[in-house]
C-alpha cells in the first residue's frame, strides 16, 4: 500500500513547478519544502520499500519451500479442510442454544 501511495504522490507532483511549495510528514512533524527537495526523497523511499517487499517475498518463498521439504521428509499431511468443516458444523449446532429467563423476583 505504501508503495502505491508513494507512486501516487510522485505522479501528482512530478508535472508541477519545481519551486512550488509542498508539505511532507517527517517523523510526525509536517515540514514545508519545495517539490524539488521532496521529489527525490519520495522516489528513494519508494525504491527502498520496493526492495524490502522483494526481500520479504523471497524469504516467504524460501520458507514455503522449507516447509514443503519438511512435510515431504517426515511424511506430514495437513487436513485443515476436514477439521474446519467439522468445527463449523459443531459451532452451528452449539450456537443454537436458547436462553431461559424466569421472573426476577422469584415469587409471584
Amino acid at each position: 500500500m505504501e508503495v502505491s501511495e508513494h507512486t501516487l504522490v510522485t505522479n501528482a507532483i512530478q508535472p508541477l513547478d519545481q519551486s512550488r511549495r509542498c508539505y511532507r510528514m517527517i517523523g510526525g512533524v509536517l515540514v514545508e519544502r519545495t517539490i524539488k527537495e521532496v521529489l527525490p526523497a519520495v522516489q528513494r523511499n519508494k525504491e527502498g520499500l520496493e526492495e524490502v517487499v522483494a526481500r520479504l517475498n523471497e524469504a516467504l518463498e524460501k520458507k514455503k519451500k522449507e516447509i514443503s521439504e519438511f512435510e515431504a521428509k517426515y511424511k506430514i499431511r495437513i487436513r485443515k479442510a476436514d477439521a474446519e468443516v467439522k468445527d463449523e458444523s459443531g459451532r452451528k449446532e452449539g450456537s443454537a442454544q436458547g436462553v431461559l429467563v424466569g421472573p426476577a423476583g422469584g415469587s409471584e
